[in-house]
């Protein structure tokens, strides 16, 4: 039986068909430093040395992998979050620029009626035939009401 020259720490020795192993938990070689595992690693055979370092190498390795499936997934959740985001501000501006559309559009309409009129006005005074026949209608009634008020004698 072969024992660690040093017992300073935590090795433990065991037996399992004649060949001698420290006792560490994954927990403990994945967490311990570099320096700690040499000072572990003083007096075993290269072939222990090897297996641990392996292992070691091996549950390091999980580690990061199961760390990068976790960012992954972190990063996609938070792309698709950004993408529902985005599509919601593009409708939303679908929305203004088809409202600004219609808004233009009405705008547009107004200014060829003015257009319009503007062109009529330069051309002359409006003859009565443009004149609309309720416009007339009205300067009809409102010239009766103030002469029905007023007596005709003082009217003229």
């Amino acid at each position: 039986m072969t024992t660690n020259p040093k017992p300073n720490k935590a090795l433990k020795v065991k037996k399992e068909s004649g060949e001698n192993a420290p006792v560490l938990s994954d927990d403990e070689l994945v967490s311990m430093s570099v320096r700690e595992l040499n000072q572990h690693l003083r007096g075993l055979s290269k072939e222990d040395i090897i297996r641990l370092k392996q292992r070691r190498r091996t549950l390091k390795n999980r580690g990061y992998a199961a760390s990068c499936r976790v960012k992954r997934v972190t990063q996609k959740e938070e792309l698709e979050r950004q993408r529902v985001e985005l599509q919601q501000e593009v409708d939303k501006l679908a929305r203004e620029n088809s409202s600004m559309k219609l808004e233009l559009d009405a705008l547009r309409s107004k200014y060829e009626a003015l257009q319009t009129f503007a062109r009529t006005v330069a051309r002359g005074p409006i003859t009565p035939t443009k004149v609309a026949t309720t416009s007339v209608i009205t300067i009809v009634k409102s010239a009766d009401i103030s002469s029905a008020s007023i007596p005709f004698s003082a009217a003229s």
